[in-house]
């Protein structure tokens, strides 16, 4: 069985109307996995088919605010809408649980709010809190999930994350620029998912606060080498910056080609690849 890969938002920080913020899902198997929790995400599960009540885990790749803003309508939806409780479990590095405490404290008074309305939702929102670091992170014998630093810095530490299933590998980079986790995850995967950015155009915009962002994404030539490299068969171009004109998607298409052999798709929300259509 292939490794479905739905984009739920390709978007960055700056509010986009065709674009969510960053969140992917990731069907394997039985299993269904969110990877981070961006603008507007439980509108783009529900257009793809899939509830918060279905995940099995929520995996961050780093906590910057574009990536985790709609944690809590994640969290709250999959308590509300669950007949009896189901632990979710939610999976990042260093710092995931002093992100979550402070989520819970916000809920605080709406969680109480719910209880004393409904006399059947009689439990608190069960949640698994892990920070994890490089390695195996989850592995139940049919889907395994791999952990590698990857270079978001100053905001450390930022994890990506290779699912395997049945032969087929999937990396979810999230923001970084080249780094040797990522080499390591992306070695013969049938698809890549990569945060890109334009520094050519990011450079004609005269605000340095925007211009700084060069310095911490892989640009679409340095997604591509990393493809190039690790002999990646598919490049998934997501969370673009700026975001694309209209009409844009052969420009940045063209960029990646030129130092990648393989097959390119500029992400748009809730495109949908498999690793057997990769």
């Amino acid at each position: 069985m292939s490794i479905e890969v739905v984009l739920l938002g390709t978007g960055n920080p700056l509010p986009d109307p065709n674009r969510a913020g960053a969140a992917t899902l990731v069907r394997a198997g039985d299993h269904t996995y969110l990877f981070d929790a961006g603008r507007a995400v439980c509108m783009r599960m529900a257009a793809a088919g899939t509830l918060p009540l279905m995940l099995d885990a929520v995996i961050l790749t780093h906590l910057h605010s574009d990536h985790i803003c709609d944690l809590g309508d994640v969290v709250t939806t999959q308590w509300v809408m669950g007949p009896q409780p189901k632990t979710l479990p939610i999976l990042g590095p260093t710092g995931t649980r002093a992100v979550v405490d402070g989520l819970m404290a916000m809920l605080a008074l709406d969680v109480g709010y719910r209880r004393a309305h409904h006399a059947d939702l009689d439990w608190d929102p069960p949640l698994d809190v892990r920070e994890i670091g490089r390695g195996v992170v989850l592995d139940d014998g049919t889907v395994r999930i791999i952990a590698a630093a990857s270079d978001h810095r100053p905001v450390e530490p930022t994890l990506a994350y290779r699912i395997e299933h049945d032969g087929d590998a999937v990396v979810i980079a999230g923001d970084s620029v080249p780094c040797p986790g990522l080499d390591e995850l992306c070695a013969g995967a049938g698809m890549y998912v990569q945060t890109v950015l334009r520094d050519d155009l990011v450079r004609r915009v005269p605000a340095q606060r925007f211009v700084d962002t060069i310095d911490y994404h892989s640009t679409v030539e340095q997604a591509a080498q990393t493809a190039e490299r690790a002999g990646v068969h598919t490049l998934v171009l997501t969370h673009q910056i700026p975001s694309p004109m209209a009409g844009s998607e052969a420009e940045w298409l063209g960029i990646a080609t030129r130092a990648f052999r393989g097959r390119v798709l500029f992400g748009e929300d809730l495109m949908r690849v498999t690793t057997e259509s990769a």
